[in-house]
Formats: C-alpha cells, structure tokens, sequence
C-alpha cells in the first residue's frame, strides 16, 4: 500500500520530531513578533513622552525666571524740600460734598506734580554715593511706575511727610535681563542697553544684598504695560479670559445640552435631522479660525458689539464649543441602557419623564467631563479672537464683558512679538506656563468631577 502511494505522487507522512519542530519554529516566529510589536509600541510612548518632556522641560527653563525680579530694597526718605504740598484736606462744618471732593482732588493734583523721580534719585544715589549717576540714569535703573507708587503712598498717609521708610522698589526689565544674564557682558558699552554707571550699580547692589531677587507678584496684579515692562502683568488677560469662558458655560452648555436631548431622544429620524446631525460633525471639524471670521461679520459688523470686548469673544466661543458639547452629550445618552428607557416606560413615565428623572442623571460625568474640556479647548483659542480685534494692547482690568480686555494666548501672542525680546521672551514663557496650569486645573476638575457624579450612582 505504501509502495502505491509513494507511486501515485502521495507526500510522505510527517514524522513526529519534524512537526514538533515546525511547531516550535511557528512559536518562536509569534513571541519575536509579539516581542517586536511591544517594543515598538515601548518606543513610541517613549519618543511621546521624550517629546513631552523636552517641550515642558524647555517651557519652565525658560519661564520659571520670569516668576522671580529683582527689587532694591532703599530708604525712602519723603524730604519736606522735595514734597513741597499743602496740608491734606479735612471735612470741615457745613462744607458739601462735593466742595470737599473738589479740594481733594485739587490736593491730589498737587500731589502728583511732586517730582517723585528726585525722591527716587536721593535713595539710589544714598545706597552707593561714590557712583555718580544722572536723573536719567536713576530712571533706567528703577522701574518707571514706581514714582507712582510713592505718589499713591503718600496719598493713603500723608503723615509720612518728612520721614524715611524703607522700601522695596522693583527695578527696570534692562536690569532684569543684566542681572539674569540675559545681556552680554563683553559687548561695548555704546551697544549695551544700560549706561556703565547703571551696570556698576546693579552688580554692586545686588553683591552687597541690598537688591535681591523677589517673587514677581506684579505677574498676577497688574495689567499689561508698555511704559513699565516690568510690571506688565496678567491680570487683564485673566480676567477677559475669565469673562468668556463664564459666557461660554452659560450659553454653549444649556443650548448644547437641550440640543442633544431633542435630537437623541425626541427628533424624528428624517431626512433633516439627519442633515444636522452631519452639520453638527462637520462643524466640530471647522478650523477656529472660520469661527473668528463668522464672529467678526455677526457680531462685530451686524449686531455692533464693542469692539475687543469679552461679549464678543464669548460669542465666538460658544459658537466653537457648541459641536463639541452637543456631540458629547449624544454619546452620553447613546451609552444608556436601552433597558433603562424601557423600565422607566414600563412603570408608567413619560417619556419626558423617562428622559429627564432616569436617562439624564446617568450622563452627567459624561457631560460635565466634555463641558469642562470644551471650555478648556476654548482657553486656549488664539485664532478667533485676533479677528474680533481682541490683539489690541488694553492696560486696563475689564470690570464688565463690555470693557475691552484680552485673553491670556493673546496675551502669550503679543509678549512674543514684543521688541524687548530679551525680557520678553522668558515672560511669555511664563505666561503659558500660567496658562497650562489653567487648562491643567480644568482637566482635573473634570477627572474628579466624573469621578464622583459615577461614585454616587
């Protein structure tokens, strides 16, 4: 039988240490593909994470700095010579308000033609008196808006007339790039930024300790400002950034939430729905610069909004959030049990009931978890609010969304193109650094807030 199939073309049978060793083989060749297939999935985190790490790395490097300034700390003396005012004005019996309130402002005028610079120059030039240094000197040395300080000092406590305090003045962005390094010291004097003088003092000061570096708190409490770069702030920013995204929630979260249960649970599935539901996608996709564009033709050109202002900038926003709230949301309520519609259906409830006391409760961690990163997403929004006119320079605090204000990636926008680029650039460095917290801040509110609504049910 043997001889007749090996006649007719029949294989020989496999013997049984062959097909063990085919067998092996095929195992080795899976484990080195499976081992292969970790590595590779090993080096891609890495390369993800190496990249991470290199762009937060170089991000605090730079912008860490700029969280601290330098600041001398100098004996104000308020010389009667130099702060030559009358007397502060007291309410006197029958005077009116308003004539009180006049003379208060007549003093306060007279207070602030004092020359405040010369009171400066007497305390700089007392703490090194064997450097000879010109007013204009003096004023590249100390930050300008100090003379301002000294000027609201005296306003709040007119009893320190003829007294010396001592007193931390926050120093020039010129010093602040000399003393971090961020000037060359063995460029010529007539390309350096600061007269030889002023480098003198600055090294000398800040040898002896009576400069020192100090948290820059004026980051966090000032507005923007060209005449002090020093003291140009953030707070502006925030606060217009604060406005919109408070527009934002109260508007893209209710319009997209309702939006989304009417189509998930009460919308007939036609043709139109079905038209606006690929609308709603597609728009998720449009690139937030289009939305700066509808923004700038709807509500700057047709409605009239102030131009530069949070209302607008919310506006465009919530128009940029919405698809994203909406399309969350339907997912949420997608994820629901069917079982659950049913049961409540079964009991007696409305459908309205149905939706309302047994669906929507379950999707809150899903909805409060795309509410809260669709407003981070917003945040972070460059693009749109350029075109709204949002990139002008505002030194003011906004008090309402109608004032004109920035945002905070505004404000990272027009520090980047600042012309002090050596004082500047850390500062932006710093700026993001603030913004990134922000957006962190938000994601982990989301994270806790999802975690608890789905711990409760």
């Amino acid at each position: 039988m043997a001889a007749t199939d090996i006649a007719r073309g029949a294989e020989p049978v496999e013997s049984r240490e062959a097909r063990l060793a085919r067998i092996q083989k095929g195992l080795r060749r899976r484990r080195a593909a499976e081992t292969r297939f970790k590595a590779y999935g090993i080096t891609a985190v890495g390369i993800a994470v190496g990249f991470v790490i290199f762009l937060f790395g170089s991000i605090l490097h730079d912008g860490l700095p700029s969280f601290w300034q330098p600041a001398a700390n100098l004996k104000i003396g308020f010389d009667p010579e130099i702060v030559k005012v009358s007397p502060k004005p007291v309410p006197a019996p029958g005077q009116s308000p308003a004539e009180f309130q006049r003379l208060m402002l007549d003093w306060e005028r007279e207070v602030t033609m004092v020359n405040w610079n010369r009171v400066i120059e007497n305390a700089v030039k007392a703490a090194a008196p064997d450097i000879e240094l010109t007013p204009r000197e003096v004023q590249a040395f100390v930050s300008n808006n100090q003379r301002f300080r000294l000027r609201d000092m005296f306003v709040a406590d007119p009893g320190l007339l003829g007294k010396t305090v001592d007193l931390s003045l926050l120093l020039s962005a010129n010093v602040d790039n000399w003393l971090k390094g961020n000037i060359d010291r063995s460029v010529a004097d007539d390309r350096q930024q600061l007269s030889a003088p002023v480098r003198q003092l600055a090294d000398r000061l800040y040898g002896n300790g009576t400069v020192r570096m100090v948290f820059s708190s004026v980051l966090f409490t000032n507005a923007d400002s060209r005449g002090a770069p020093a003291e140009a702030g953030l707070l502006g920013a925030f606060i217009g950034s604060l406005y919109m995204m408070l527009i934002v929630v109260l508007l893209a979260v209710p319009i997209g939430v309702a939006s989304a249960i009417y189509l998930e649970e009460f919308a007939p599935k036609n043709k139109l729905t079905d038209l606006i539901e690929v609308n709603i996608n597609n728009l998720a996709a449009v690139p937030s610069i289009v939305f700066g564009l509808l923004g700038a033709a709807v509500f700057i050109n047709y409605f009239r909004l102030p131009l530069s202002a949070p209302l607008a900038g919310g506006l465009v926003l919530t128009l940029m959030t919405l698809p994203t709230i909406i399309i969350a949301t339907r997912n949420s309520l997608k994820a629901v049990s069917p079982s659950i519609r049913q049961a409540a259906l079964g009991i007696g409830a409305s459908k309205t009931q149905m939706v309302f006391h047994h669906v929507l409760p379950i999707t809150y961690p899903g909805i409060m978890t795309a509410t809260i990163i669709g407003v981070a997403q917003a945040l972070g929004e460059t693009a749109p609010l350029l075109l709204i006119g949002m990139s002008a320079f505002v030194s003011t605090v906004p008090v309402t969304p109608l004032d004109q204000a920035t945002a905070l990636p505004v404000q990272i926008f027009l520090w980047e193109g600042n012309e002090n680029r050596n004082y500047f650039e850390p500062r932006t460095a710093a700026a993001i650094i603030v913004l990134l917290a922000v957006m962190l801040l938000l994601n982990a509110a989301a994270i806790y807030l999802r975690s608890r609504f789905e711990r409760r049910q």
